[in-house]
């Protein structure tokens, strides 16, 4: 592939994501958009939609997941060129999101809904908040290369990726991964909570969970004995005093 494509690629999957992500904020907000996650009426039976929707979740799961590990990157780098690997991956994810928000059935009854106007403002404020420790924390660990644009502006420059050092700045010295905290914090903070928010909310947390594992397991792999020492030293989600 040629260097402008490459980066003319890159620049394109980072602008879907870009927007399939803003997307997904009004979503889960029920703000913004034509169809979010209580958008709607239930037409097919609830037991059929309740499997659509984890089906859908589950798909997102597995893509996120699997194309994030090692040995799929080696193996999947002798299709695609390892300059645009990362954006492919971006790409494929924004896809996925978009397809769940699409395809997404709404699920009631209603299982809370706050109605004091003070309650209900700081349960917003926390659902912003929460997508703001998203962003902040994505350009704390490297924005660019998280989403393939590094990648892509190196190969068109003919520069050779430098190894990533380990890094823990501000977030990251509260909690190991802020960025899913800000996830977690988001997808819970609402004064109307549906059914289908509520099978939403618990299904990702637990994805993020058993992800961070995973997740865990690659950055031992990288960076050996530093990894484990922060590991030992700052918590994983809720932020806690730091350990001696």
């Amino acid at each position: 592939m040629g260097r402008i494509l490459a980066f003319l690629y890159g620049v394109i999957c980072y602008l879907i994501f870009f927007v399939t992500f803003l997307y997904a904020i009004g979503f889960v907000g029920n703000v913004f958009v034509p169809k979010a996650i209580d958008t709607g009426t239930l037409n097919s039976p609830f037991g059929i939609a309740l499997i659509i929707d984890a089906a859908l979740l589950s798909l997102f799961a597995v893509q996120h997941s699997v194309m994030a590990r090692q040995w799929f990157k080696h193996a999947w780098t002798k299709i695609v060129p390892s300059h645009i690997e990362r954006s492919t991956y971006v790409l494929v994810a924004s896809l996925t999101l978009a397809l769940l928000c699409w395809q997404w059935q709404p699920l009631g009854p209603i299982i809370w809904e706050v109605r004091n106007a003070s309650a209900r403002t700081l349960l917003l404020a926390l659902f912003w908040i929460g997508w703001g420790i998203v962003f902040v924390s994505t350009y704390l660990v490297d924005h660019f290369a998280l989403f393939g644009l590094r990648q892509i502006y190196n190969y068109l420059k003919r520069r050779e990726a430098e190894p990533i050092p380990f890094q823990s700045p501000a977030l990251y010295k509260m909690v190991r991964h802020p960025l899913y905290l800000g996830f977690i914090i988001a997808f819970w903070s609402t004064p109307r909570m549906t059914f289908g928010h509520l099978f939403f909310a618990i299904m990702t947390t637990a994805y993020i969970v058993v992800a961070i594992q995973f997740e865990e397991r690659d950055l031992i792999r990288a960076y050996g004995e530093t990894y484990r020492g922060y590991r030992q030293k700052v918590s994983m989600l809720i932020p806690l005093p730091r350990r001696r």
